[in-house]
């Protein structure tokens, strides 16, 4: 299993640079997990709209779903006219982006799987399970498997027990970690530090650590320092470009 790296900035894009997306890829399956602003532009970098075969959405906050609504635009208006688009997303969480046309406007490019957090279906050559974590509105940490490897995404979540439980013994653990190690007022329990997903990664023994969803602005180093105080395995955070195989 491929992991590409599409953006990994928290609440908005910095320059340069797109919200959360991940590429997974296998036998030629291509699923993009997150679709936040600016992730569209950076997938066109690596396929045409029509080849992403099926799309996975953590949660309804548009850093991690707005770019869902271009994407099917370039697959309903892009003249290729390819198969409706597979989206699985928790219930209810892509009503605002589907919101943005004009009623039926794309309902021939998307076919949306709604799940309750805590399902587990496949996806083409994946096997998908999630977890609910604790966060403003329904976000559904994933554990995607093939091949004998497995990756886990979190989305976005306060530390939870779930998350170690999910996460057990994955090849890599892509983890929401907006700030380093002291938490804005208000954002416990609904948001993680570097250190806090750091201290679940080690608890999961997992093979990697990949930060994400830094705040805008924030200095990486911080952050990896901030892990290493709990997590001695590989870390890194997640930017533009970054790939590995899982």
């Amino acid at each position: 299993m491929r992991v590409t790296v599409l953006g990994g900035s928290g609440a908005w894009p910095v320059a340069g640079a797109a919200c959360s997306g991940f590429l997974l890829t296998h036998d030629g399956f291509s699923l993009l997990v997150d679709a936040g602003y600016a992730v569209l532009p950076r997938l066109l970098e690596l396929m045409p709209a029509e080849r992403l075969d099926a799309v996975y959405i953590s949660h309804g906050h548009p850093d991690h779903c707005a770019d869902l609504n271009p994407l099917l635009r370039a697959r309903a208006l892009g003249g290729a006219d390819p198969d409706p688009l597979p989206v699985f997303a928790p219930h209810g969480a892509l009503n605002a982006v589907l919101a943005l046309d004009r009623p039926g406007m794309l309902d021939a490019a998307v076919a949306c799987h709604d799940f309750e957090p805590g399902a587990s279906f496949s996806v083409g050559p994946f096997d998908l399970r999630t977890a609910l974590l604790p966060h403003w509105v329904p976000n559904a940490a994933v554990r995607v498997a093939a091949g004998g490897h497995a990756v886990v995404y979190t989305g976005d979540g306060g530390p939870h027990p779930a998350l170690v439980e999910l996460a057990r013994g994955a090849d890599a653990l892509i983890a929401e970690a907006t700030y380093p190690e002291v938490m804005a007022v208000g954002d416990a329990p609904y948001l993680s530090t570097a250190r806090q997903a750091a201290r679940q990664a080690s608890e999961a023994g997992v093979g990697r650590l990949v930060l994400t969803h830094l705040w805008p602005g924030s200095e990486p180093g911080e952050h990896l320092d901030a892990a290493a105080k709990e997590y001695d395995g590989r870390t890194c955070v997640a930017s533009g470009g970054l790939s590995f195989d899982a």
